[in-house]
């Protein structure tokens, strides 16, 4: 009974971007084993999707606590700070990985799977972002992985690339006895993934030829990766600026043949947003957010949200006014924070090595604790 019970809901998943709850009376993230027959292995996963996520990306935690960086609950104890956060309702947790980390191991296999590990131990679903690259990737950026190289301009190879990366990646993680929720095939795509093979637009944005083809084999190809692993998890796709309508995107992306993910992503800068007032930038994203799932008949997701930490009340009142809209609709599945930890002026390694300023929209106060802006978006 209970399999065919997560049959039943993996199924509704695909089809409809929903999915179903594990029984877990113990809260320790594994599969209750209910009616398994002896001597048999049940190695169906099960899933934990929230009915709204309000969540976080935390992948620069393991490497501001090997710098000695240390986290406070809001009575300024220091504490684990995934247990923090959970202790102020997050519920979703979302990770980063690079193939080979260019600046030290952080955000690689290994250093994604101790931050799978604890979100697994504080009972948070687990978003897999997968940015294809070796560093950051995002509309401006999407370098092919340094191992990847000798096959660029190939788009069979390129893909067979991906897919081996997700497959090795996500066992490793099913190894663990872990489940992620989502599985995010690459990030912010706007302009495709993995150039060379993947760019759609050239330096003077102008279209390159079959470009949207290739981006749907690569997309294609990390989404039947990951459901090779972990049949009933959500894939998604994820581009940028949820307050720039992105309904042409994924039309091009279906008329070239992408059609394997369940989930629609978005990341969303309110205060940063071509001029318009954080209001405006608000009420545009729920907009579109409505027009996405309208037109194509998916859920939608914020993976990435941040206010400006400078002035906390004000962020409090961002982040607050734009959750309380997407709750209130039916096409958002949730809200997810990118890198709320970062606080006194905290640099990474790429960071220095590469002059960046400090991150400025951490959403945790100068002595270590959440913000008032990161505990209202968690209410």
């Amino acid at each position: 009974m209970k399999t065919l019970k997560l049959i039943a809901c993996a199924l509704l998943a695909a089809a409809t971007a929903l999915s179903c709850k594990h029984s877990d009376p113990d809260n320790s993230g594994k599969e209750d084993p209910g009616n398994q027959e002896p001597g048999k292995e049940d190695v169906e996963p099960t899933y934990n999707v929230p009915a709204f996520a309000t969540g976080a990306d935390l992948s620069w935690a393991s490497e501001m606590e090997a710098g000695g960086i240390r986290f406070k609950d809001g009575n300024g104890t220091v504490k684990d700070l995934y247990e923090i956060l959970s202790g102020i309702g997050m519920n979703a947790v979302r990770l980063r990985v690079w193939v080979d980390p260019q600046y030290g191991k952080w955000c690689g296999k290994a250093d994604f799977l101790a931050q799978a590990r604890r979100a697994d131990k504080a009972g948070m679903a687990l978003m897999v972002d997968f940015h294809y690259s070796d560093f950051f990737a995002d509309p401006g950026r999407q370098n092919i992985p340094a191992a990847w190289k000798a096959d660029q301009g190939d788009a069979g190879k390129i893909a067979a690339r991906v897919r081996a990366h997700t497959v090795e990646v996500l066992q490793a993680l099913k190894d663990e006895g872990i489940t992620p929720e989502w599985v995010q095939v690459g990030n912010e795509i706007t302009n495709g993934l993995i150039w060379p093979t993947g760019q759609i637009y050239d330096s003077s944005w102008k279209e390159i030829g079959g470009a949207w083809t290739k981006v749907a084999t690569l997309v294609n190809a990390g989404c039947e990766a990951a459901k090779e692993v972990f049949p009933g998890t959500l894939t998604v796709v994820h581009v940028d600026n949820a307050w720039d309508s992105k309904v042409w995107w994924f039309r091009k992306f279906q008329e070239a043949g992408g059609s394997k993910y369940d989930l629609i992503a978005l990341s969303h800068y309110p205060q940063d947003a071509g001029g318009k007032t954080w209001q405006e930038a608000n009420s545009l994203a729920i907009s579109n957010i409505g027009a996405l799932a309208n037109a194509f008949r998916k859920k939608v997701i914020v993976s990435e949200i941040g206010t400006r930490a400078s002035d906390p009340a004000l962020a409090a009142q961002v982040l607050k006014d734009f959750v309380s809209k997407a709750k209130a609709s039916d096409a958002c599945t949730g809200v997810l924070y990118w890198e709320p930890e970062v606080f006194g002026g905290w640099k990474s390694a790429a960071h220095k090595a590469l002059g960046w300023n400090a991150y400025d929209k951490g959403a945790f106060t100068s002595a270590g604790s959440p913000s008032e802006a990161l505990v209202a978006m968690m209410k």
